[in-house]
C-alpha cells in the first residue's frame, strides 16, 4: 500500500477518534444533534493535515501553514458569528488545531508521536465534566495552598544555596527545602484526593486518604467527631486506627525516595506493626461488619499545605539535622535514640528523613537509623493513643487506646529483640 495513502487512512481514524470523543462529551444541544465539530468534521481535519504536510514537501513548505492558518480563521469566525452557549470555544479551537497537526505529524512518519498527541487530546475532551465536578470541591483556601505548593516547588527550590553551612556543616538549605517539597508533596496529595473523593466518602476511603495528609489531624478530628454522634463510636475507631497504619507505609515510601536501604531495613518492624491495626479491622469485619461500610464526615481535617506549615517542618527539620549532626560529629551515638523518641512525639517526618538523609559507615549506621525510625514510631503511637484518651468517646478510647499500644508494643518488641 502507498504510504500517502496509509498516512490518509491513519490519520482519519485518529481524526475520527478525537472527534467521536468530541461529539459524545460536549457537541449536543438540546434535540441532541451535533451543533459543532463531531466525527465527520474532526476527520477532515485531520485529513487536511496529513495532505497539507504531503504537499508541502511535494510542492511548497508554504502550503501547511496556509492550511493551518485557514482553519484557524474558520473556528475565529464561527465562534464571533455565534456568541451563544453553543459556540465552539477554546477547548474546540485547540483540539481542531491538534487534529490537524496529528494528521501532518502521521504524514511525516512520526505515527507514535501522532497517537500520543491524538490519546491526549481524546483524554482533555472526556474529562470535561468530571474536572469541573472535582475543582467544584475546592475551596479558596485549596487554591491557595496549591499556589503556595507551587511557589515552594518551583520559586523558592531553586534559589536556596546547595551548600553547608554552620557547626558541623549541618545546614544545608537546599536539602532542607527539598525535604519540605517531598513531605508536603505527599501531604497534600493524600487532602486533594480526600477533597475530591467527597465530603461523605466510605469511612477506609476518607481515613486512608486522612492517614496520607496527616495521621495526627485524622486522630484528632475524628476523634472529636466521636462525641458529637454523626456516626458510631466504632467507625471512627476504625478511621483513627486506619489512618495511623497508613502512617507507617506513608513513612516507608518517603524515607525510601531518600535512601532505598533504609526504606528496605524498615520493612519489618513496619510490616510488625501494622499487624494490630489488621487484626483490628478483621475483628470488626466478623463482629460490627457495618462500622468499615459507613460513610463518614471529612471535615475537621484542614489542608496540610500552607506555608506557615511548610516553615515550622523546615525549622524542625534543620533542629533535628542539627542535632544529629552534632551527636554524629561528637560521637555521642547513645543520644540518637532518645532523640528520636522525643521528635516522635511531635513529629515522625523530620527525625525519619534526616535519619536517611545522614546514616552512614559513621556513628549513625543503617541499623541505628532504623532503629530510631521505629522508636519515634512506637512515640508517635503512645502520643496518638494519648489524644484518642483525651478527646474521643468511651468506646473510641477503649478500642483505639489497646490498638495503639499493640502497635507500639509491636515495635519496642522488634527493638529489643531485633
Amino acid at each position: 500500500m502507498p504510504v500517502l495513502l496509509t498516512s490518509i487512512i491513519v490519520s482519519v481514524c485518529l481524526g475520527a477518534l478525537v472527534g467521536l470523543i468530541r461529539q459524545w462529551s460536549d457537541q449536543r444541544d438540546a434535540a441532541g444533534e451535533v451543533d459543532f465539530g463531531g466525527v465527520r468534521t474532526f476527520s477532515l481535519w485531520a485529513l487536511l493535515g496529513c495532505v497539507g504536510a504531503d504537499l508541502s514537501d511535494q510542492i511548497s513548505p508554504a502550503i501547511l501553514p496556509v492550511v493551518l492558518v485557514i482553519v484557524g480563521v474558520y473556528l475565529t469566525a464561527n465562534a464571533l458569528r455565534d456568541p451563544g452557549p453553543n459556540r465552539p470555544g477554546n477547548t474546540t479551537f485547540a483540539a481542531a488545531l491538534l487534529t490537524c497537526l496529528t494528521g501532518a505529524m502521521v504524514s511525516q512518519g512520526l505515527t507514535q508521536p501522532a497517537v500520543v498527541v491524538a490519546t491526549l487530546t481524546m483524554v482533555m475532551l472526556g474529562i470535561k465534566e468530571p474536572l469541573h465536578a472535582w475543582t467544584r470541591a475546592f475551596t479558596l483556601d485549596d487554591i491557595r495552598a496549591t499556589l503556595q505548593f507551587a511557589a515552594i516547588t518551583g520559586v523558592i527550590l531553586p534559589l536556596v544555596p546547595n551548600r553547608h553551612f554552620g557547626p558541623f556543616d549541618a545546614f544545608n538549605p537546599y536539602s532542607t527545602w527539598m525535604m519540605v517539597v517531598l513531605i508536603s508533596g505527599l501531604s497534600f496529595t493524600g487532602y486533594i484526593a480526600m477533597r475530591l473523593a467527597g465530603e461523605r466518602a466510605g469511612i477506609f476511603v476518607t481515613s486512608l486518604l486522612g492517614g496520607l495528609a496527616s495521621s495526627t489531624a485524622s486522630t484528632l478530628a475524628f476523634s472529636r467527631q466521636s462525641k458529637e454522634g454523626h456516626a458510631s463510636a466504632t467507625t471512627y475507631s476504625f478511621a483513627v486506627v486506619t489512618a495511623c497504619a497508613v502512617m507507617l507505609p506513608r513513612v516507608a515510601v518517603m524515607v525510601s525516595v531518600v535512601s532505598p536501604e533504609l526504606g528496605l531495613e524498615l520493612a519489618v518492624p513496619f510490616a510488625l506493626m501494622i499487624v494490630p491495626a489488621f487484626g483490628y479491622g478483621l475483628w470488626l469485619l466478623k463482629h460490627r461488619p457495618g462500622a468499615g461500610g459507613a460513610g463518614l464526615v471529612s471535615r475537621g481535617i484542614a489542608n496540610p499545605l500552607r506555608l506557615a506549615t511548610a516553615v515550622k517542618f523546615a525549622l524542625l527539620y534543620t533542629l533535628i539535622a542539627f542535632l544529629v549532626k552534632a551527636a554524629t560529629h561528637l560521637e555521642w551515638r547513645n543520644s540518637i535514640l532518645p532523640l528520636s523518641f522525643v521528635s516522635g512525639l511531635t513529629d515522625m517526618d523530620a527525625i525519619s528523613l534526616s535519619m536517611a538523609g545522614n546514616h552512614s559507615a559513621g556513628p549513625v549506621t543503617l541499623k541505628l537509623a532504623a532503629q530510631a525510625i521505629v522508636l519515634a514510631a512506637v512515640a508517635n503511637s503512645l502520643m496518638k493513643a494519648g489524644l484518642a484518651f483525651a478527646l474521643g468517646a468511651p468506646l473510641l478510647r477503649r478500642h483505639v487506646v489497646v490498638v495503639l499500644s499493640l502497635t507500639a508494643l509491636a515495635g519496642a518488641g522488634w527493638l529489643v529483640l531485633g
